[in-house]
């Protein structure tokens, strides 16, 4: 008779699976936090940059109301009228604006990919 003899460090193929997931997670959390931590740290970084940027913006924009004001004055004194200068400054800025919108809207269909880039995710699509 054959008696095989274990030795007791030996370990079976389903503990070394299990082992291996076990560290498999570590491994994951690990990288998860260390990446956490990486964006935390940058955010805090380019906080008070945020801040100066939004601020500059809306000083821009302060700047931006101001001259609107300005043009909509002059051009309310040459028509001997500020309320008729506000409507031809609001129509013109309004026009201007409703053009740019329709301008950028249409670039946005750049994001859905062109005809040849859709032909073949559909092609791909009907492979898989």
């Amino acid at each position: 008779m054959d008696a095989r003899v274990q030795n007791p460090t030996d370990n079976s193929i389903g503990d070394l699976f299990h082992k291996l997931v076990d560290e498999g997670k570590t491994l994951v959390g690990a990288e998860v936090n260390l990446y956490k931590q990486i964006a935390l740290y940058r955010a805090g970084k380019a906080k008070t940059g945020v801040v100066a940027l939004v601020a500059g913006g809306l000083l821009a924009f302060t700047a931006l109301i101001a001259l609107m004001v300005g043009i909509m004055m002059d051009v309310g004194d040459a028509l001997d009228s500020f309320a008729l200068g506000g409507l031809v400054v609001l129509a013109v800025t309004g026009l201007i604006a409703f053009l740019l919108f329709r301008w950028g809207a249409g670039k946005m269909t750049a994001l859905s990919g062109d005809e040849e880039e859709q032909k073949a995710l559909r092609d791909g699509e009907s492979r898989a």
